[in-house]
C-alpha cells in the first residue's frame, strides 16, 4: 500500500473537521475524493502533507508512519501537493516555478529528464517558459501547478480541485493531460474534485466525503451506479 490513512480526526481547533476517515491508495492507482464544500477534502490534504497534525488516527506511506515527519520533509518522501488554487509565484518565470519543483533530492537528480517530459505533456509552458507566471491564464497557471508537482519526481501527486475556476473546455484538456501523463508513467494520484462525473470517470477507486466522514467508497462502477451518488453528485 502506498498510502494508508486509518481512522484519522483532525481539526483547526477543539472541533474536528475530519472524524475517523480511513482512505488507501494502492501504487499506480488514482484514487478520487468526492463530496461538497465544507467536507473536509482540503482539510484531508493539508493532512497528507503535514500541515496538520490528526490528533487520532495513523498515516503510513510505504509503510512508515509519518505523523511525526515535518512537513517540510515530506516532498523529499515523494509526496507532491497541487494545492488548490493553484498559488504559483508570479514575479517568477514558468522555469523558475519548475525548478522550485526540483528541489527535492529525486527532483534535483532527474531534472532534465523531468523537464523535458513536462514540457512534452504540457506544450504551453514550453511555449511560455521566460513568461512570468503571474502573467498566464487561469489555465496555464494550473499547467504550472501540476508541472511543478511533476519535477519533484512524485511517487504520490495530490491534486486539489484541479479545474477550480477553469472553462470546461480547459477543465476538460487538464483532464486529458493527466490521463496521459498517467498511462505514460504509472504515477500514483490521489485526486479531490468537485466535477464528480470527471473525476469518478478516470478513477480507480473512490470515496465521498461528507461532515467530515467517508459516507461511500468503491470502484467507478459502485459509484456511479449509486442512487445517493447519481443524485446528490451526477445530476441523474
Amino acid at each position: 500500500m502506498m498510502l494508508d490513512i486509518q481512522s484519522v480526526t483532525v481539526g483547526y481547533s477543539a472541533t474536528p473537521v475530519l472524524r475517523d476517515v480511513s482512505i488507501q491508495v494502492k501504487p499506480g492507482q488514482l484514487v478520487a475524493v468526492v463530496g461538497p464544500n465544507g467536507a473536509g477534502k482540503s482539510t484531508l490534504f493539508k493532512t497528507i502533507s503535514g500541515v496538520l497534525t490528526p490528533t487520532v488516527g495513523s498515516i503510513l506511506f510505504e509503510g512508515v508512519d509519518i505523523r511525526d515527519i515535518p512537513a517540510s520533509r515530506r516532498p523529499h518522501l515523494g509526496i507532491a501537493h497541487v494545492p488548490e488554487g493553484r498559488q504559483v509565484f508570479p514575479s517568477l518565470t514558468v522555469l523558475e516555478n519548475l525548478e522550485l519543483g526540483a528541489s527535492t533530492e529525486a527532483g534535483r537528480r532527474d531534472w532534465k529528464d523531468n523537464l523535458d517530459k513536462i514540457l512534452d505533456w504540457l506544450p504551453r509552458l514550453a511555449e511560455r517558459r521566460e513568461q512570468m507566471a503571474g502573467t498566464l491564464s487561469g489555465g496555464e497557471q494550473q499547467m504550472l501547478a501540476i508541472g511543478r508537482g511533476l519535477a519533484s519526481s512524485p511517487k504520490l501527486l495530490m491534486l486539489d480541485e484541479p479545474s477550480m475556476g477553469l472553462s470546461p473546455v480547459m477543465a476538460d484538456f487538464i483532464f486529458e493531460r493527466l490521463i496521459e501523463i498517467r498511462r505514460q508513467t504509472q504515477l500514483t494520484v490521489l485526486l479531490v474534485e468537485q466535477r464528480v462525473a470527471e473525476a469518478l470517470e478516470s478513477a480507480d477507486y473512490g470515496y465521498v466525503l461528507e461532515a467530515g466522514r467517508t459516507v461511500l467508497e468503491g470502484t467507478h462502477d459502485v459509484l456511479s451506479a449509486n442512487d445517493r451518488v447519481r443524485q446528490a453528485y451526477l445530476g441523474m
